[in-house]
């Protein structure tokens, strides 16, 4: 069962410092670019021998890419929007990676226009389109991997089946592309180092198949899913990178170079969402459970509460007083803007409307899936520290 007992998280320093000086309107999402770049080195440190491309999907804010600009970060980006933003907070254009498969071809060409030579694709149309509007590209296939232990899987709209990625990149390399290899994503929010491990076992395979048709492959990006640990903790990055680095070595004759696509682990806990109570009720007289009805919801930033897929650690200005089960949702006129009733929350008796509640680690995935004004709500605004 998750622990989400909301005594026992407390707010880091800085973003507490923050919050009481500045006492923002909620709700609102605060980020410690301090912790950004901290997790940025923690993943550096981790896995050294891998190319970091930030998943720029997972947290927008300019500021944040411009901090990881100054790190020395590549960017993982899905779209012409992420590149123009990573290229005017000072990216490079060698540093960014069209990840996404699914592109039009006018996009692509615009890509390739600004300097971008590195995609990623999974199908015989996005490879003819590279081909026809990125000559010479490196391109990386994305083949199907199953992973159920995500926390938020992707199911089957990305990637191809293995064979067919071996198909693929033999193909680009008769249109004159550099085909780099095989890419793959276990799911975001993977807790299970082993998933990492059978998809560089079929990513082996893909590159023994590829060199004995000779097409040699130099690269293999395996993507991101580097979990965070909510309400449950979740294995620390220097498992993943132990297990990830067995599995190469076991895998591959020559090792590859290794890409990785972090997004949630560079971001998620270096923010915190700033919440009000808007209503405490009850549906009738002896039910046991309150609702509790916050300024934020599905549609305003927590869109990974689909089916309560993300557990958040929550924290209330009154820590040390008696609970009571809960169910939590967010203040639209929709039905589904329920967050959690089926995870068992318990919340002080003593909450009242006005009271604060904080959100932890609500870095990644928050403002970003934000809608622009759904029921008039706004989107939900960021605030930096450091």
């Amino acid at each position: 069962m998750l622990d989400t007992s909301l005594r026992v998280p407390d707010i880091p320093t800085r973003l507490r410092a923050f919050l009481d000086q500045r006492t923002p309107v909620t709700p609102c999402l605060v980020i410690d670019l301090d912790a950004v770049r901290a997790n940025y080195r923690a993943i550096r440190s981790a896995l050294p021998e891998a190319a970091v491309f930030y998943a720029v999907k997972a947290n927008p804010a300019p500021e944040v890419v411009r901090a990881l600009v100054a790190e020395g970060s590549s960017f993982d980006v899905a779209s012409t929007g992420e590149i123009d933003l990573c290229l005017e907070q000072g990216a490079t254009p060698e540093s960014l990676s069209y990840g996404n498969p699914i592109k039009k071809a006018a996009d692509i060409a615009y890509a390739y226009r600004l300097g971008v030579r590195r995609f990623t694709f999974d199908s015989d149309g996005d490879l003819e389109n590279l081909a026809e509007h990125a000559p010479g590209a490196r391109v990386s296939c994305r083949f199907l991997v199953d992973a159920p232990q995500s926390g938020t899987p992707f199911g089957k709209k990305f990637g191809c089946a293995p064979d067919m990625a071996i198909r693929l990149l033999a193909r680009a390399a008769d249109l004159g592309l550099a085909a780099d290899g095989a890419c793959f994503h276990v799911g975001s929010q993977h807790t299970d180092p082993a998933a990492w491990v059978s998809g560089i076992a079929e990513a082996g395979r893909i590159a023994r198949a590829l060199a004995e048709c000779g097409v040699p492959t130099r690269s293999l990006n395996l993507g991101g899913g580097f979990p965070t640990g909510y309400a449950d903790p979740a294995p620390p990055l220097d498992v993943h990178a132990a297990a990830i680095r067995a599995a190469v070595a076991t895998h591959f004759e020559t090792a590859p170079e290794l890409l990785i696509e972090p997004g949630r682990a560079v971001v998620a806990t270096a923010g915190l969402i700033r919440t009000e109570v808007v209503l405490v009720s009850r549906k009738s007289d002896s039910d046991e459970h309150r609702w509790v009805y916050l300024d934020i919801g599905r549609y305003s930033g927590l869109a990974e509460t689909e089916n309560e897929y993300i557990a958040y650690r929550l924290r209330t200005a009154h820590p040390d007083a008696p609970d009571g089960p809960v169910i939590i949702a967010g203040p639209t006129c929709d039905g589904d803007d329920v967050l959690y009733q089926h995870t068992p929350y318990r919340l002080p008796t003593a909450l009242r409307a006005g009271d604060h509640v904080d959100i932890l680690d609500a870095g990644a995935y928050t403002a970003s899936y934000s809608s622009v004004s759904f029921n008039g709500f706004p989107p939900l605004p960021t605030l930096f520290v450091g």
